[in-house]
């Protein structure tokens, strides 16, 4: 068994096809597979169930995947640290979040960042959701994830920065408009555009209007929260939405955003492996994007900033 077996036994839990891995590693799938099989020859059980779609963990896979996880994960850490150190680098912090994210949550604290430290680099690894961005945390080599706060996850540590209201996302034409706030029965009707199924803030919104009794129409669900909002400001609906720190009151034309108040704050924030052993580069950065991501204050009827998705 080696660090190798280990480390595309993981990667091809998270892309669920050996095919896909060996076309990330520009290997042959029948080498990643051989590396599946040596776990399984030396273990004696079976760590992958094929399917017509592609490969899923079997229990022994999950045991294997998470233990592994969590201490490659350590290693590259150390070993990369280590290196940079023998080289004199200044370093660099990596990071994954969702597409849009470092637009809406990161740029200033990019700027402010770099100016600080000129010699560490930023690195960002792209993922489409907060389930993503765990499993690329466990299994790459990353120090931080910007994520939707959701449940616990076995190995990472999660902390809110900034709590998004939800809010409406209408034209100016629409009835609701000019109103100061929608109730979340109202949601229940029209044409709603929504965060996509199995995302954490489509959970959530679900888990409050649910305690609230409502059920969410059949509409439009979408991949990021730009693009609902995009949807919405062509008329293609009304868009559920958090609403985000840097909103401007110069948003879409014929774009209003209408609080929800009675739905509880979206949180979002870091999660990592562990915090006490985050780099003190990595902390920088963490803090100081924390410190960019002043808290929204009260919403207007009028104007609106895009959405995005994290």
């Amino acid at each position: 068994m080696t660090l190798d077996d280990l480390r595309i036994f993981i990667a091809v839990c998270r892309a669920g096809s050996l095919s896909a891995v060996s076309r990330d590693l520009s290997c042959t799938q029948s080498a990643v597979s051989q590396h599946v099989k040596r776990l399984e020859r030396e273990l004696g059980v079976s760590l992958l169930e094929r399917h017509a779609r592609g490969v899923v963990p079997t229990s022994a896979g999950r045991i294997l995947r998470a233990a592994a996880s969590d201490g490659i994960g350590g290693i590259d850490l150390a070993v990369r640290r280590l290196r940079e150190q023998a080289r004199g680098e200044g370093g660099a912090v990596r990071i994954t979040t969702g597409a849009t994210s470092v637009r809406h949550f990161m740029a200033e604290a990019v700027v402010g960042f770099r100016d600080r430290y000129p010699r560490v680099s930023l690195e960002f690894q792209t993922v489409s959701s907060s389930r993503g961005c765990f499993d690329a945390l466990a299994a790459d080599d990353l120090d931080l994830a910007w994520i939707t706060l959701g449940e616990p996850v076995r190995g990472i540590e999660q902390r809110p920065v900034v709590e998004l209201p939800w809010v409406l996302a209408v034209r100016a034409d629409d009835p609701l408009a000019g109103r100061s706030h929608v109730e979340p029965a109202e949601l229940a009707s029209g044409q709603l555009i929504t965060p996509p199924e199995g995302s954490t803030s489509r959970g959530r919104l679900d888990a409050h209007l649910g305690e609230l009794g409502v059920a969410l129409p059949t509409g439009t669900s979408v991949a990021d929260w730009d693009t609902a909002v995009l949807l919405a400001e062509l008329g293609l609906g009304q868009a559920v939405v958090p609403a985000l720190p840097g909103r401007s009151e110069s948003g879409p034309a014929g774009l209003c955003l209408v609080p929800v108040p009675e739905l509880p704050p979206l949180s979002v924030g870091w999660a990592v492996r562990r915090w006490d052993a985050l780099s003190p580069l990595a902390r920088a950065f963490a803090d100081t994007v924390a410190e960019h991501c002043a808290p929204l204050g009260p919403l207007p009827a009028q104007g609106a900033s895009p959405a995005a998705r994290v």
